[in-house]
């Protein structure tokens, strides 16, 4: 396995884009002035020891030194040492409504985009955890089964859009399906999971109290979470380019508000607890800390007890490639000063 000790590191290369816009900057405020004294070909015949070509190929030697410079100080590392440990979690799904409705803009930015924000929050409270992600709209998607994997979950929850959804709706009950079929199984039954759905509540349906209790049956805590206001807004659609009101049938602006009630029917249902996404760090704590209490199973992982550095062979290749860019600038001024 590959990682970086102190990948924190990787963002020093940012100075490199900063450097070569300085450098060209730098070119075309040099040239205004050469041009203000006469004939550019002239010029350079009174500056034998100046070449531009040298300068670029000092300034990429420069600029690779460096790229290879900020790999050596985040120092990458190979895995050698594979081995089995023990770690105890509760299976925790997270089910992510991404319906048209959720682009409401109630709350700011708009629904979705807070309840995204809000998910990877949460994600980085659920380490010790193992956690699967399913988006639902229409219909209900398994986009990540339950892992221990936490950063790859939370690149699904980053790239989530409506677009991702074949049919449109509010397909609560499909969801906690889903997720029922997904951890049902008759050897675990002792264990608790937990499945919480993040949603407006565009629902009405019984079938979302019956799928709630058929969980809660099967030993899965449902949690819910309502993203929105009662007041509500309308909903914003991209099309051809534009932000415009998603219309109806009979061409009027399709307005959305949060269900509050269904949000806590959910959750009552489930066995869980209800929530309103304002104050989301309390949220957090709140789910985090009841979802700690649940009885932990224990299940097998593979992780690297002992890696490799190779920052020396970065460093190595640094260094030569900085002292020719040294060497070169010094040739330049002995011409100068012959």
């Amino acid at each position: 396995m590959f990682r970086f000790e102190y990948i924190e590191y990787l963002h020093l290369l940012w100075a490199i884009p900063i450097i070569f816009v300085l450098y060209l900057l730098s070119n075309r405020w040099r040239k205004r002035n050469h041009d203000k004294f006469g004939d550019a070909s002239l010029i350079q015949n009174l500056m034998p020891g100046i070449s531009s070509t040298r300068n670029s190929l000092k300034l990429f030697l420069f600029l690779i030194g460096l790229v290879f410079l900020f790999f050596a100080y985040a120092n990458p590392q190979w895995g050698l040492k594979k081995a089995k440990a023990k770690a105890k979690s509760t299976d925790v799904y997270i089910a992510l409504d991404i319906s048209q409705s959720m682009l409401a803009e109630d709350i700011s930015p708009n629904r979705l985009e807070r309840a995204k924000r809000f998910t990877t929050n949460l994600l980085n409270k659920l380490k010790s955890e193992r956690v699967g992600l399913i988006f639902f709209a229409g219909n209900a998607y398994l986009q990540v089964p339950v892992t221990n994997d936490i950063a790859s979950v939370e690149i699904f929850v980053k790239a989530a859009n409506t677009e991702k959804a074949a049919t449109q709706g509010t397909a609560i009950a499909e969801a906690i399906a889903l997720t029922t079929e997904s951890l049902e199984r008759a050897e675990e039954k002792i264990y608790k999971k937990a499945l919480i759905v993040i949603t407006d509540g565009e629902n009405h349906e019984q079938a979302v109290i019956e799928a709630a209790k058929k969980a809660k049956e099967s030993g899965i805590i449902v949690y819910a979470i309502g993203v929105g206001t009662e007041a509500g807004d309308y909903v914003r659609v991209i099309e051809n380019g534009y932000k415009q009101y998603k219309k109806d049938q009979q061409g009027n602006p399709v307005r959305t508000s949060l269900n509050t009630q269904l949000i806590k029917d959910i959750a009552d249902a489930g066995g869980g607890l209800s929530y309103l996404l304002n104050d989301e760090n309390s949220v957090i704590s709140s789910i985090t800390k009841d979802i700690a209490q649940l009885e932990k199973k224990e299940s097998e992982i593979n992780s690297f007890s002992e890696y490799n550095n190779y920052f020396q062979y970065f460093l190595f290749i640094s260094l030569v490639l900085l002292f020719i860019d040294f060497l070169l600038g010094k040739n330049v001024l002995k011409k100068i000063d012959n």
